[in-house]
This record gives structure tokens, sequence and C-alpha cells, in this order.
């Protein structure tokens, strides 16, 4: 299925009833606490899976999918991908080390909320953002992504994001340029030190 940029792919709440597999473009999701405070969970791009709650226990959808851009995605029903999984090995092949690394991902998240200072956190998620330390290729280049969008995924206030890249920027960790923010690695070193 194609998805045009911002539109919602499905909300908190809704049945889950599927899975979806992002051929192209990125895909935020998002949880709404019951006091109405949003936080995100995952940007995710090509390759990566969502909405597989709904294999385990999970009727509704405890998250919100949003198309970051235009994506291009493969729906894949529930009965559907649970067949699929025990007699295509090539899928389960792929699917189970994708779900392994998001759990781990979530754990170094949460480990991060509990221990790192707001600083830390926003190196961290810029580094990881400009795929730094995965198997991929970094890209360096993180494109249009707002302070506030930054500030949801940190933790932190807009203004204290604002106040952390410009100290980046000021160290030459980070640079602006018209296609978004140029993370250099010697951003590493505001994660690693104590």
């Amino acid at each position: 299925m194609s998805v045009p940029k911002s539109q919602i792919i499905f909300s908190q709440g809704n049945a889950a009833d599927s899975v979806f597999y992002i051929r192209e473009g990125k895909v935020r999701l998002t949880v709404v606490s019951t006091a109405g405070k949003e936080a995100i969970v995952a940007l995710l791009g090509a390759g990566d899976f969502f909405g597989e709650a709904c294999l385990g226990a999970e009727d509704l959808r405890v998250e919100s999918a949003t198309a970051l851009t235009f994506c291009e995605l493969l729906r894949i029903e529930k009965e559907a991908m649970t067949t699929a999984l025990h007699r295509e090995h090539k899928l389960s092949d792929l699917f189970i080390p994708a779900l392994l690394a998001r759990s781990i991902r979530y754990e170094q998240d949460l480990v991060d909320q509990l221990f790192n200072s707001s600083e830390k956190r926003l190196a961290r998620i810029l580094l990881l953002l400009a795929q730094f330390g995965t198997d991929e290729t970094p890209e360096t280049v993180i494109r249009k992504i707002s302070q506030g969008t930054l500030a949801e995924m940190v933790g932190t206030t807009r203004s204290r994001v604002n106040f952390f890249m410009n100290k980046f920027r000021t160290s030459g960790f980070i640079s602006y340029g018209q296609d978004g923010i140029q993370v250099n690695s010697s951003l590493l070193n505001v994660v690693l030190k104590d």
C-alpha cells in the first residue's frame, strides 16, 4: 500500500489485525498516555516491521503509526503472517532478528532514559538517526527533523534540545545544511564521556 506523508496508518486503540513491513519511507510510532501526553516510541525505515504486537495477545493497537515521508508498505494480515512465519523460513529468519533488535533497542532506550542526562540522550538519538553503530553505512545527514520531535524522543523540552544543539554545533559535533543536520562521528565523545 502507498501512504502519503503525514497520513495515520493506524491509531492507538484500533483493532490489531495486521503486521506492516516498510519497503520505502519512514514511519513514526507514538503512544499517548491517559493524561494526553504523547511520546515517540520509534522512528522506523525501510526494512523494518511494525504492528507485530498483534501476533501476541494484543487485540488493540498500543501505539499509533504515522508516515513521516511517503511510504510503500506491505500489510500482512495476522493469520497470513502467522502461517507464513511457520512455513517460510526466510521470512522467519528476517522477522525474528528484527524483533530481537527492536526489543534490545527499547531496553537500551529505557536504560538511557533512567541513567543518562538529556544531553547524552540527545547525542545518542542523533547518532542512532544517522545510523552510527549499525551494520548500515552511516547516513550522517538527518533530514528535516524538528527540535520538537527530538525533544519528544529525548524526553525533555524543545528549549533544552535547542541549547544542546547549539552546543553541539559550536563544538563541531554537528552542522546544519540545506539537506538537514550533518552528524559527525566526534559526537560519540558526548555519549562516551562520564
